[in-house]
This record gives structure tokens, sequence and C-alpha cells, in this order.
């Protein structure tokens, strides 16, 4: 398969088909922790980069033969899945085909676009990574697009909190040198408070 993996199994999505929507490392940042690879085309421009009616037909032909249960079908990958444009296509054509929930790992970088909140509101889980919310940090730990800004990506998270009827969670990742001091600590914490998210994982 090219664009699906899986299923695997993890504590918090239980047994999970992943998509993949971009090719392997395309991303918007380049995190120091990253276990894949090194990112080879930073960018934070979306367009389609793999086809979005090429993604659904393999994964049309594994839910054909797949017998067992799975809990979610979680758009993730090797890259930032929502560089696609099409992916908010892909989630309302996989609901209208299943009833398997739909989760959306992303680092967040894009949800201040109007366009990419619309695209996430479909999903039933949409899990934001948030490792600081502090400039300094922020670019130490995710290396990222000197146009992302954090404060952007904060008050896009809040703003689409307010949208989301469904599960919102926040991921931080906490690398030692890097972003575990008490300064970044406080400064997530005041977000989180205002970001309400339904669970934290640490």
């Amino acid at each position: 398969m090219k664009y699906i993996y899986g299923p695997v199994r993890s504590r918090r999505l239980g047994v999970s088909l992943g998509i993949s929507t971009v090719p392997a490392k395309v991303c918007s940042f380049n995190c120091v922790y990253c276990d894949v690879a090194k990112t080879t085309a930073l960018t934070g421009e979306r367009k389609e980069y793999v086809s979005a009616d090429e993604i659904l037909k393999e994964l049309r032909k594994f839910l054909s033969t797949y017998n067992k249960h799975l809990d979610h079908i979680t758009f993730s990958g090797f890259g930032e899945p929502t560089l696609n444009s099409k992916i908010g296509y892909m989630i309302a054509e996989i609901k209208e085909h299943t009833n398997i929930p739909v989760v959306v790992l992303t680092n967040s970088s894009l949800i201040s676009r109007g366009d990419v909140k619309i695209d996430l509101l479909q999903a039933d889980i949409v899990k934001f990574t948030l490792n600081a919310a502090r400039t300094d940090y922020y670019k130490k730990i995710n290396q990222s697009l000197d146009s992302i800004k954090v404060e952007d990506v904060i008050k896009g998270i809040i703003n689409f909190r307010k949208m989301f009827t469904h599960e919102l969670w926040i991921e931080i990742m906490l690398v030692k040198g890097v972003n575990d001091y008490e300064s970044n600590y406080r400064s997530l914490h005041d977000a989180l408070e205002l970001i309400r998210a339904d669970k934290v994982h640490i």
C-alpha cells in the first residue's frame, strides 16, 4: 500500500488505520524529536500533493477485504496531513461510506487558516500538537517556517474549539534541554486554560 498503513494499536486510539496525505517529509516543521527523518521539503503551501481519489481508492480496497475491528481511521503519516488541500474532501468521503470515527493528527501550523478549520470540522477527533506557547521555545523545538507564529497557532486552536463539537485533544512533546523549562510550562498552562481541550497528552 502506498498511502495506507497499519492497522496499528495504540493506547490512545486503539486499533487505528493510518493515512498519509503527503509524500514522506513534506512538512511545515522540522521537529528536533521527529523519529521519521529530517524534513526535506519545508513548506506551508496547501495543494493536492497526493491524489485524494487514489488514497480513497486504496482505502476502499483495503476495507473491502479487512474483516476485523477498526477503532479509528487516522490522518497522520510522514508529514503534515493538512498540507493536502483535499483532506476535507477525504474526511467527508470516509464519513459518508463508513461509520469508523476519523482522527486527524496535526502539528497545528495551519489552523489559523479558515479553509483548514472548515476541513477539520468534519473529523471526530482532532489532536493538535502544541509543544510551546512562547516564540523562543516554539522555534527551537519545531524549527518551523518563519511565517508560522505561535500566537496565531494558539488563537487558531481557540477559535476552532468554539466551532468544533467533537473531541479536541492537545499533545505536548517535552524534550530535555529544549522546552522542559518552567517558563514554557507556565505559558502552556495559560494557553491550555483558553483552549479548553477535552484531553491533554504529554
